[in-house]
């Protein structure tokens, strides 16, 4: 089996979980599998995965109250480096954020990456309401691509009150949606053109933008939005992003994910423990067996093109030898 990084897996400690969720109607509208480093790691080994690279999920860990959100920030990104430094060779993390507090931010960001050594930061795609290529977070974006960070844009909740009345779950059709609404609003922002060296990975294939991507070149053609200059193509934008398989692993997806974005930017993702651990499961073998892929994509989406984005976590297989798979029921520290 091809050696396996999931660059989309969740990390659920009770104390985020209770801050921010409620059983009886989780924010996404499909409750998880109760999340364990246990259950993690035996997933992991039931998948084939040797390496997942954690982050909490939606809704993030502000809730209205800037310094509560940098509390919750902190303990979950000192959760995660625990985890890491228990695990070596089984995780690593992307730091959580207190957004919108831009200054709250910057201080996690210096203190995730320079003192935790966590593998990036994980975005939503809006935070309580403003999209990411707001004016209001450009001192955070300057920061980051100083930094040239590895960025995981996760969906959330969209604040579209009209789409909450229609008696769905939001993970069905808001969250794609909300992701296709923060690229575009990074795109045409002009984020992504001020922010090169950052490597931003978007969740569930990016939503909708692979299918809608020709709308994107035809106002493109027209001159509808000022500031092309600055901001060039889509198609070219879309080329240097990376989008992962979560939810989205099926042959369809990846052909349009080639046709738009090139293969070489797809990254494995399960959704673990979102998704059924069946299915994610599943999702796995069969990106293992489709023949949609080359071996060498395939090695590529399952674990090379996304160890070239990590570079703690490629010279730590570096220093141990070619990545390898742990034996099964890893729980010791290497």
């Amino acid at each position: 089996m091809a050696f396996t990084i999931d660059i989309h897996h969740h990390i659920l400690p009770n104390f985020f979980w209770e801050a921010t969720n409620e059983q009886s109607g989780p924010v996404g509208g499909i409750a998880p599998a109760r999340w364990s480093t246990d259950a993690a790691i035996s997933f992991m080994d039931d998948a084939g995965i040797d390496v997942a690279i954690t982050s909490i999920s939606t809704p993030g860990v502000h809730l209205g109250d800037d310094a509560a959100a940098g509390a919750l920030a902190r303990r979950c990104n000192e959760f995660s480096a625990e985890l890491i430094q228990k695990y070596p060779l089984r995780f690593g993390g992307f730091a959580c954020l207190p957004l919108p507090d831009v200054e709250g931010s910057l201080q996690e960001v210096a203190y995730a990456l320079d003192v935790l050594k966590l593998d990036g930061v994980v975005l939503f795609s809006n935070a309580r309401g403003v999209y990411l290529g707001d004016r209001r977070f450009a001192p955070l974006f300057q920061e980051l691509q100083r930094r040239a960070t590895v960025v995981f844009v996760h969906p959330t909740t969209s604040p579209d009150t009209a789409f909450h009345q229609l008696g769905l779950p939001d993970s069905l059709l808001d969250f794609p949606v909300d992701t296709s609404r923060a690229i575009a609003n990074l795109h045409y922002s002009n984020t992504f053109a001020r922010t090169p060296n950052v490597k931003y990975i978007f969740s569930h294939a990016g939503g909708t933008i692979p299918y809608v991507a020709t709308r994107f070149g035809i106002v493109d053609e027209m001159k509808v939005i000022e500031g092309a200059e600055e901001r060039g193509l889509t198609a070219d934008t879309l080329r240097r992003l990376y989008w992962d398989t979560a939810l989205s692993w099926k042959d369809p997806v990846l052909q349009m994910l080639r046709s738009v974005v090139g293969i070489g930017q797809v990254l494995y993702g399960s959704d673990f423990p979102y998704l059924r651990r069946d299915l994610a499961v599943r999702s796995r073998v069969e990106l293992e067996a489709t023949a949609e892929l080359i071996e060498a994509e395939r090695a590529g989406i399952l674990g090379s093109n996304t160890l070239r984005l990590l570079p703690r976590l490629a010279a730590k297989f570096r220093s141990v030898g070619s990545p390898h798979r742990p034996s099964p029921r890893a729980h010791e520290s290497e």
